[in-house]
């Protein structure tokens, strides 16, 4: 596997509204390198949601070619899609999308049991993956029990609990207070600095985006400064 996690050629992704063509993304281009904290930056509508999801295969292009880790998300099947997401891919929500019946501890066990380890072992890697997140005293709350902030580092340890190649987080400040949003950032900082995971989040803040060790800003479905591939 090469140190080149994202490569997108010419990507584009339009949709139908009615009978009105809306262009999400229009022929982009984008390289994301191994162990970087990249930040897409834009407007609502830009297309920097659209393009996190192609890059998670929850979304298909409708031009151009995109390869994460090697793999054509496009070129899957829905089954092994799952498959390769769930090993490969952790994904960050701006509402947390945690389950309210569910304590900490087994929202975070959720995507290991798409995998074959046996509970215990389940088991051990949520709580390191809470412990991580510094919620190791929390992991028998309900979300309701816990605050904005600590949902979504919830949210940050069952994204990160298989141990993924590449963390996508979507607006993860979006929903928080100032506090709780430099919290979270400093996490995201921290797993991409000391754990060398590599993250692309999508934001709108300037604030948040000075967190990142590159920033790409996007208007209309197009890049409009730096190079990209940088």
């Amino acid at each position: 596997m090469t140190d080149t996690i994202v490569t997108a050629t010419n990507l584009t992704k339009e949709f139908e509204r009615g009978q009105v063509k809306v262009v999400a993304l229009d022929r982009v281009d984008l390289t994301v390198q191994r162990g970087e904290f990249v930040a897409l930056m834009g407007p609502s509508g830009s297309g920097k949601s659209t393009l996190l999801h192609l890059i998670a295969g929850m979304d298909r292009p409708t031009d151009g070619r995109l390869l994460v880790l090697d793999e054509e998300p496009d070129s899957i099947s829905e089954r092994a899609l799952a498959r390769w997401r769930n090993h490969h891919i952790g994904f960050v929500f701006q509402s947390f999308n945690l389950i309210p019946v569910l304590t900490a501890l087994e929202n975070v066990e959720l995507p290991l049991k798409l995998t074959s380890l046996k509970r215990r072992r389940r088991r051990e890697m949520s709580i390191t993956a809470l412990k991580l997140v510094g919620l190791e005293d929390r992991h028998d709350h309900f979300p309701r029990q816990l605050s904005g902030g600590q949902e979504q580092r919830v949210a940050i340890a069952r994204a990160i609990v298989t141990d993924p190649d590449i963390v996508l987080a979507d607006e993860p400040t979006g929903n928080l207070d100032a506090a709780s949003a430099r919290d979270v950032l400093s996490l995201l900082q921290q797993l991409n600095r000391n754990f060398g995971k590599t993250i692309v989040m999508v934001t709108h803040d300037p604030h948040s985006a000075a967190a990142a060790s590159r920033v790409i800003h996007l208007d209309k479905g197009k890049f409009v400064d730096a190079d990209p591939t940088a």
